[in-house]
């Protein structure tokens, strides 16, 4: 297998407080990789490493080899990673097709004097970047919303729309931070079908969700964090059985592992 992402010894810490001790992951090209803990336990705060919003105390990240360590978020994605947040980030008063075109900034190559004039290549441009956003809203179930304002759609198409988004920028690597937190049963179930469909050819998935029969059916491996350390890593089925996984953390949600399980 092909590593996508790399992760050596990633810590950080606030006000002397230790928000992430030493975590180690590497991601394969064509998986999804679930980072799973409670609640404090440093999974967006590794997240926020990851993608550039925060530089370490100490460790590295490599992205296809490359050593991306402290390297801003819009380099990142230059580099092939994208991530969609807890909270949305969305453009409510565009439209939902403006809000995936923005996605798309990575591969504009016009400069300000073609815009300023409005050059063909401009135009043509503009085209084939409404084109390949249209196409992707097609895929995720959003293409009769395309010119309705974001704001008014549902939350559960929200979420969906913050992935189209993400996925604009052709990622390589893509971090979804909680993409079903606040949604129903039927709207987790429609985005977990997304994360499945979404991962073909060398994209990778990192998932952070709370939700764990989505965790356990979607991923092909899981990583447990507890008090910002890493506590386990495994196949969903050897997590589910790994008595400190389940004392720190799937005790609470036993139920719905067994149901997951099943």
């Amino acid at each position: 297998m092909t590593v996508a992402l790399a992760v050596r010894d990633l810590s950080i810490a606030f006000g002397g407080v230790v928000a992430v001790d030493g975590v180690s992951f590497d991601v394969n090209e064509g998986e999804i990789f679930a980072i799973i803990g409670p609640n404090g336990a440093g999974k967006t705060t590794l997240f926020n490493i990851v993608s550039g919003l925060y530089r370490p105390r100490s460790g590295s990240i490599d992205l296809h080899g490359r050593d991306v360590g402290g390297m801003l978020p819009f380099r990142l994605a230059r580099l092939g990673m994208a991530r969609t947040f807890q909270n949305l980030q969305i453009f409510f008063r565009l439209t939902v097709l403006e809000n995936v075109m923005i996605g798309r900034a990575r591969w504009e190559k016009t400069n300000l004097f073609a815009d300023l004039f409005h050059l063909p290549s401009v135009r043509r441009q503009n085209e084939a970047t409404r084109a390949t956003a249209m196409q992707l809203l097609e895929r995720l179930g959003l293409a009769r919303h395309a010119d309705t304002v974001a704001g008014e759609l549902s939350y559960g198409s929200l979420k969906r729309l913050e992935i189209a988004r993400a996925l604009a920028s052709e990622p390589t690597v893509l971090l979804l931070d909680e993409p079903a937190a606040g949604c129903n049963a039927v709207e987790t179930g429609e985005i977990a079908d997304i994360v499945r469909d979404i991962v073909t050819g060398p994209l990778a998935v990192v998932l952070i969700e709370h939700d764990m029969k989505m965790v356990m059916r979607l991923s092909h491996r899981v990583l447990v964090l507890n008090q910002g350390r890493r506590l386990a890593e495994g196949t969903p089925e050897a997590i589910r059985a790994n008595p400190e996984v389940i004392k720190a953390y799937l005790g609470s949600h036993a139920e719905e592992v067994e149901r997951a399980a099943g």
